[in-house]
């Protein structure tokens, strides 16, 4: 029987990709969005069933799960790719911005995947891929929601891969580098409004030295390679670096000491001792 997947966040970037590779493979694809209805391309291919799956909507998401149970009989994995990016000093967030931060990158992701796991755990087989982060295992100034909620799927994941394993269900984790043309689009969500002074130096530094990393990043379809070999290699591996800049970086990170690295990035972002 043709293998089935779940994606959330299929509507741009990394998650259409996906979907897109997993179909010409020869997947069935649940591909789920906040707005289907605004979709005009997948729902055009064979094995694509476009559905509603809102993240901090948990009736959506049982809706979804249905549609696809109902179309294609079986869901074999799931990609919790649905996030985006807030950054901005904290001082200045929003408390409902931080709320929404969590409840999307950290609290949607582990809903869904509750919600999956009486289906695995029946069939004593299933595949859970977490999106993460090159941010997931190193933090950025101005970062703190973002690399935050990173942060939590790193350690959630881990947890529950131990927890899952005996019964069947794999777990692993993507983490991505930077991806071309994302900077300051629909994922990312930046707070500087008051503008406090002592803060805008480094609001500068960010946007220059983050600003050309995301030009110069991996493309969405490169990644979606990444997080199809960590769907099926069948393995026990849990972390896959994605994008030759992901790969850098982590091993730089690994072989660094942390007075050095900070050092390094203190330097690199202007901040005084």
């Amino acid at each position: 029987m043709t293998d089935t997947i779940l994606i959330t966040g299929t509507s741009s970037g990394l998650g259409r990709a996906t979907a897109k590779l997993f179909q010409a493979r020869g997947w069935n694809v649940i591909a789920t969005m906040r707005t289907p209805n605004r979709e005009t391309e997948l729902n055009q291919l064979q094995r694509v069933l476009v559905t509603r799956l809102d993240v901090q909507d948990v009736g959506s998401i049982q809706s979804a799960i249905d549609a696809g149970l109902a179309r294609f009989g079986r869901i074999d994995a799931v990609v919790n790719n649905a996030a985006y990016g807030a950054y901005g000093p904290l001082e200045v967030t929003p408390l409902d911005k931080i709320r929404r931060q969590f409840d999307v990158n950290v609290i949607g992701l582990m809903a869904v995947t509750q919600a999956l796991l009486p289906h695995f755990r029946a069939k004593r087989k299933g595949t859970i891929v977490n999106i993460s982060s090159v941010g997931g295992r190193v933090a950025f100034p101005l970062g703190t929601l973002y690399h935050g909620t990173k942060f939590a799927v790193e350690g959630l994941s881990e947890a529950l891969h131990y927890e899952l394993a005996p019964l069947g269900i794999a777990l692993k984790l993507v983490e991505p580098g930077t991806i071309a043309t994302n900077f300051a689009g629909p994922s990312f969500d930046f707070s500087n409004d008051p503008p406090i002074a002592e803060y805008q130096g480094l609001v500068e530094a960010l946007w220059k030295v983050m600003g050309p990393m995301m030009v110069e990043g991996s493309t969405p379809e490169q990644i979606a390679e990444t997080v199809y070999a960590a769907t099926t290699d069948g393995t026990d591996r849990l972390r896959y670096a994605a994008g030759e800049d992901a790969i850098q970086f982590l091993n730089n990170r690994r072989t660094t000491d942390d007075a050095s690295f900070f050092s390094g990035m203190r330097a690199q972002f202007g901040i005084g001792a």
